[in-house]
């Protein structure tokens, strides 16, 4: 059963009881991603999301791991282009010593300047780590293009030159703006006494600052780019892309849908046409992926050198035959099953519970039960299946991202 409150506190708490297991999952989530960002503080969201784990007033790094760890507990955290997530899951005799722990972060975090030149150092090695995947790169390239003008173009993680300016004072004056009582969601599924819950996290959370800014969506127009990196690899990386949908969109189910047909699985058209039939690609997938104010569909492939254009060729001639032929229903309800069975297995664990319910929670103030997600996808018509491939037909409307050996040009490619 899933329960919402707001505490006294100010803050919003979300749980799901499940008494049949024998862990609780909890989560903190704070609406600070990218897009609460200024350019000159690009990063700082996943900055302090690194920094939460190195020391407080009462324990030092070593201790907040040594803590959890006694505990038999799992912790960590992501940050996202419109939220921040600290979590962790543990039995539930010791869920409310985790609790502290989180807490206790949250509150009571150092921001030392040596430590937090240290993981300046060490954010920068991520930032390598990316460059140096061209998977993860091409992603936050097509999403630079598709959303150009527009808050959710920012990175996550940052660049190095904004780095270099975020200071403990920087941190403390975000923290105080957006790590508030009023912009955090706690979020807890698993087994657990719900009045206990409720009283000890009120306890425990009631020294966050009071408050709450509001998200200010902005959403630029769209228009297609390009950008093509030049990189000594052994393969090409491509990635096509255009605006998607929103959360609340009523076209979020059928896109989503449509997105498994053509490029969400290994019966999907683009890997049996393209790497099954012609044998260009290893990898090649299409995803979709939406916020609360917008969204984003993408079609990505890695492949040999002198097979790019004969790749692209084999995309459009697919985005060709959907505008043309549409679906099959046979199709529709075989990405029906592969969409409830992929949700009902990321629910069947208490951490994938409390993802569900407090990111909904957070960005759109309500949650599903699974009867509601399913009944939404079982709820898809084939004629709203045929509404949504009409927008992602328009082959012209592409941003295209590539990284390859050889300079590449979009109209060769599109």
């Amino acid at each position: 059963m899933i329960e919402t409150k707001t505490l006294n506190c100010g803050i919003r708490l979300v749980t799901e009881a499940l008494p049949y297991v024998k862990s609780v999952s909890m989560g903190v989530w704070v609406r600070a991603g990218a897009v609460r960002e200024s350019a000159r503080r690009a990063g700082i969201s996943h900055f302090i999301e690194h920094m939460l784990f190195k020391g407080t007033a009462k324990r030092t790094a070593k201790q907040i791991a040594e803590d959890v760890d006694r505990l038999g507990g799992q912790i960590n955290a992501f940050t996202g282009k419109e939220a921040t997530c600290y979590y962790l899951k543990t039995l539930r005799p010791n869920f409310l010593k985790a609790a502290e722990i989180l807490s206790d972060m949250l509150l009571h975090s150092k921001f030392d300047r040596e430590e937090m030149d240290k993981e300046r150092r060490v954010i920068r090695e991520e930032i390598k780590m990316i460059e140096d995947s061209p998977e993860d790169d091409i992603h936050d390239m097509i999403c630079e293009q598709v959303f150009h003008g527009a808050s959710l173009a920012k990175s996550v993680i940052g660049v190095p030159s904004t780095l270099a300016g975020i200071t403990p004072a920087a941190i403390r004056a975000y923290m105080k703006r957006l790590y508030t009582s009023g912009n955090i969601v706690l979020a807890v599924a698993g087994d657990f006494d719900a009045a206990e819950v409720e009283r000890e996290l009120e306890s425990l959370f009631s020294g966050l600052p009071s408050g709450r800014e509001e998200a200010s969506p902005d959403c630029a127009a769209y228009a297609p780019r390009s950008r093509f990196k030049v990189k000594d690899i052994e393969q090409s990386h491509i990635c096509m892309g255009l605006r998607g949908v929103a959360l609340e969109d009523e076209r979020y189910y059928p896109l989503m849908l449509l997105n498994n047909i053509m490029g969400g699985s290994m019966s999907a058209r683009f890997f049996q046409n393209i790497r099954e039939q012609k044998g260009l690609a290893y990898s090649v997938y299409s995803s979709a992926s939406s916020f609360t104010s917008d969204g984003i569909y993408s079609i990505y492939a890695a492949v040999a050198h002198d097979k790019v254009k004969e790749t692209a060729e084999a995309i459009r001639e697919e985005l060709a035959k959907l505008k043309k032929d549409g679906v099959t229903r046979d199709e529709l309800d075989t990405a029906k099953e592969q969409m409830k069975s992929h949700y009902i297995f990321g629910q069947e664990n208490v951490n994938g519970r409390m993802f569900s319910i407090g990111k909904n929670f957070l960005l759109l103030n309500k949650v599903f039960t699974p009867e509601e997600v399913v009944a939404k996808i079982d709820g898809v018509t084939w004629e709203r299946i045929h509404e949504a491939a009409e927008s992602i037909t328009d082959v012209p409307m592409y941003s295209i991202a590539a990284i390859s050996r050889t300079r590449q040009n979009r109209n060769r490619l599109l």
